[in-house]
């Protein structure tokens, strides 16, 4: 089971590169951030003429996440629990039925947080610690589960070209940086990190300042795993060839394998 998480940044602006995409890296289930659609107006016939079952959570202009998968879904939630008062679509979960064994996947596009500090970095700390507690309920579970997205979290100095740049930043703070660790000391595995060491690997290059073409990216787009889905995992990797395509993202896909 390939399971994918990519940050497309806009469902219409990457209405080609996506299925291009697909069709190439033969994922079996994409988890998707910052579809920046509503859910009527996502062109789910597009996918599903493909063979794909569509499930989204949308919301106007921006943020929105969606699951795709060729394998069925069962269960199906959208929200993050613990505050009914939160409008914004960032957390969508669904029980992937494998041919092996079944994993539930969880969605997410975590807070941007900037400017820091302020409301929008003390949202974005709320949202992490209501994360937590539901990492806490899938650990609890002690089934395969993995929680894939977009984190906006820069974990270590290695995961930026230039960490220097970001330190003030939302993204890597020190606050920001100690709740992702609470997170995965709970009894997480971070995919890519479990298969690949050193600098030098990053799911994001801004639009800006020509940093895709100087390599001045960041690695923000992780993938976490219950140690039941972690003895599952044959491999992990990050599709960097697609930032230089025409019309990207400026994210990548990030992918882990799955024996399931």
């Amino acid at each position: 089971m390939k399971i994918a998480t990519f940050n497309i940044n806009g469902i219409k602006a990457r209405i080609e590169a996506l299925p291009a995409w697909l069709d190439e890296a033969e994922p079996d289930v994409v988890v998707l951030q910052e579809i920046k659609s509503v859910d009527e107006n996502f062109p789910r016939e597009l996918f599903e003429d493909k063979g794909w079952i569509v499930e989204t959570h949308g919301q106007k202009s921006f943020n929105g996440v969606a699951i795709l998968s060729k394998l069925p879904l069962e269960d199906v939630t959208r929200g993050l629990p613990g505050d009914d008062a939160d409008e914004q679509a960032r957390w969508i979960e669904a029980t992937v039925v494998g041919a092996r064994t079944a994993v539930r996947i969880c969605g997410l596009y975590l807070p941007n947080g900037n400017p820091a500090p302020g409301p929008k970095y003390d949202y974005k700390l709320a949202w992490m610690e209501r994360m937590k507690a539901r990492a806490e309920e899938l650990l609890a579970a002690e089934e395969p589960a993995l929680m894939a997205g977009d984190y906006n979290v820069i974990p270590q100095a290695e995961d930026a070209a230039k960490p220097e740049v970001w330190v003030e930043d939302a993204l890597f703070r020190p606050d920001t940086r100690a709740a992702f660790r609470r997170i995965l000391n709970l009894g997480y595995t971070e995919a890519f990190r479990a298969r690949v060491q050193g600098p030098g690997h990053y799911s994001f290059w801004d639009y800006q300042a020509g940093a895709w073409q100087r390599n001045n990216g960041i690695r923000i787009d992780h993938v976490l795993m219950t140690p039941q889905c972690a003895d599952l995992m044959v491999d992990c990797g990050i599709d960097k060839d697609v930032r230089g395509r025409d019309k990207p993202s400026d994210h990548v896909p990030v992918w882990v394998e799955l024996d399931a």
